[in-house]
């Protein structure tokens, strides 16, 4: 049998091997060993010098427009090597090639989207931010304020379900900002995110101490950060809070974003008749995002609110659905969902799944157990969708609390009132993503203005984007992506905006025409 190969990181313009006992990744199909990282012997403080001497004094120097044709050619080159790429995601995630296609076009996607926005801010290396004021009774004396690139580096620990489109879109927005990046990915499903940052390495896309990548844990890089640098943090409400809790963080001031745990509503509105155009799209939607990337979606819906009138129909038609769901190993071109990213993923949502079923009954998929298509007995990490229905829908608390993430999701029946819907989604205290389906006006206008303060985003699904739409759990980078509460606090995305979080405000007040020449 050959050596296992080692996941090394990317620091200080050399790849390094890491000392102490190495993590092993698998196959999550076949639990075979595919990859080893050993995590120890960092020198984090020697990264970070790197990002800030050189890394951000490259890019610095650049124009928004410069910045941009670094984008588009890491873009192009993503592209180029899609079909190595998509079998990497097959390998170490467990995808399908559809879900691998997800997480790939999405990191390239946006990488060419911030590409296009760069192009737009062309020669400026800073931004205005707002309108400029009239300071005085002179039409002279004005204030304005500026956003400048923080001279730190920022540091994104990244999640494990996309360790590709997770590393990227993070990586434009502080890039075409114009700071250096210390990336790390989830250990797990490193080998795309290392294999990605290598061919753009291996090309020499970025100037040197733009980009680094840490294999592996983090060790006591959080401790050497300072009020200049940045940290951006996908993963677990317990994890986030963790790393936001650091001392050194709060000491210095460390600006943080975390994204964490969200428990997304789809909302069903009563005026939608079986067999309609926005019914389709909502069963499609519903089961779409039940078993894409195998569930495991920080934008996947978890709870289903369906009019008690229809809620038997539509139960129907998302167990017909999840029935055509064929599990396996993502490689065989029959399969439809592949496993759990994990063994421990596989051992939380068991765990999970057990507590939702003390207020739920399952309607569909039985108790998650499934014999996998092309997989040795015994082997994987499986969970077959299942659908649940809660006994009490008002009563009910673990769906409201609890995230499974997985391909499960849990019916809540309501009465059809729009502010009783708002009120279910509200629950959650804090979600990324929340749809409602509906053509009434009145109904998405009331429901909408309920649930909105506990959401990041809200998609309105109906029957004049069906067909037209990548649905709720695609996330756009023209659009915030974030979400209060228990779904972190955090934003990021949002076309410019997703810049600010890289950059400095300051406050300019002096002569007009100064201050025109200042910001140009």
């Amino acid at each position: 049998m050959a050596p296992l190969a080692n996941l090394d990181s990317y620091l200080g313009g050399r790849w390094v091997a890491g000392t102490g006992a190495p993590a092993l990744l698998v196959n999550p199909a076949t639990e075979e060993p595919i990859a080893q990282i050993a995590a120890g012997g960092l020198d984090a403080p020697a990264a970070l010098a790197h990002a800030r001497d050189v890394g951000g004094a490259a890019l610095a120097a650049l124009s928004f427009g410069e910045r941009a044709a670094l984008l588009r050619a890491m873009s192009r080159l993503i592209h180029d090597k899609r079909d190595e790429l998509i079998l990497l995601g097959m390998q170490n995630g467990g995808n399908t090639r559809g879900d691998a296609k997800f997480d790939i076009d999405g990191a390239s996607g946006t990488l060419a989207y911030y590409a296009d926005l760069g192009d737009q801010l062309g020669d400026a290396r800073v931004l205005v931010d707002g309108e400029a004021a009239q300071l005085g009774r002179s039409p002279r004396l004005y204030g304005t304020h500026m956003l400048s690139p923080r001279a730190g580096v920022a540091v994104h620990v990244n999640a494990f379900n996309f360790p590709a489109w997770g590393t990227f879109e993070k990586a434009a927005c502080a890039l075409l900002a114009g700071m250096p990046v210390i990336s790390k990915p989830a250990t797990a499903t490193a080998l795309l995110a290392h294999r990605m940052v290598q061919l753009i390495v291996d090309a020499k896309l970025l100037p040197a101490g733009a980009l680094q990548l840490v294999c592996g844990s983090l060790g006591d890089l959080l401790d050497h950060l300072g009020g200049q640098d940045v940290l951006a943090f996908t993963g677990s409400g317990a994890t986030g809070a963790k790393l936001r809790g650091t001392p050194r963080l709060i000491e210095r001031n460390v600006r943080v974003n975390v994204e964490a745990d969200s428990l997304n509503a789809a909302v069903l509105g009563p005026d939608v008749e079986p067999g309609s155009d926005t019914w389709n799209l909502f069963v499609s939607e519903v089961a779409k995002d039940l078993t894409q990337k195998t569930g495991q979606k920080c934008t996947a819906i978890r709870r289903i609110l369906v009019p008690e009138a229809r809620a038997a129909e539509l139960e129907e038609a998302l167990a017909e659905r999840l029935a055509a769901v064929k599990t396996g190993d993502p490689t065989h071109d029959d399969v439809t969902m592949g496993p759990l990213a994990t063994a421990a993923q596989l051992r939380d949502v068991r765990a999970g799944f057990a507590r939702l079923r003390q207020e739920a009954e399952a309607v569909g998929g039985g108790g998650g157990s499934v014999a996998p298509l092309g997989v040795p007995a015994g082997k994987g990490f499986f969970f077959a969708p299942v659908l649940l229905r809660a006994r009490d829908s008002a009563a009910a608390q673990v769906v409201h609390e609890l995230e499974v993430f997985g391909p499960v999701a849990t019916v809540l029946r309501y009465d059809g009132g729009a502010r009783a819907a708002g009120t279910l989604v509200r629950r959650a205290e804090g979600s990324l993503v929340s749809s409602i389906y509906s053509d009434d006006r009145g109904f998405l206008a009331e429901a909408v203005r309920h649930a909105a303060p506990l959401l990041g985003r809200v998609y309105v699904g109906s029957a004049k984007v069906a067909g037209q739409t990548a649905g709720p759990g695609t996330v756009l980078p023209q659009l915030v992506h974030g979400g209060p509460g228990r779904a972190g606090g955090g934003e990021e995305l949002g076309g410019a905006r997703g810049l600010a979080f890289y950059m400095q405000r300051t406050a300019l007040s002096g002569d007009r025409a100064l201050l025109d020449a200042i910001t140009r």
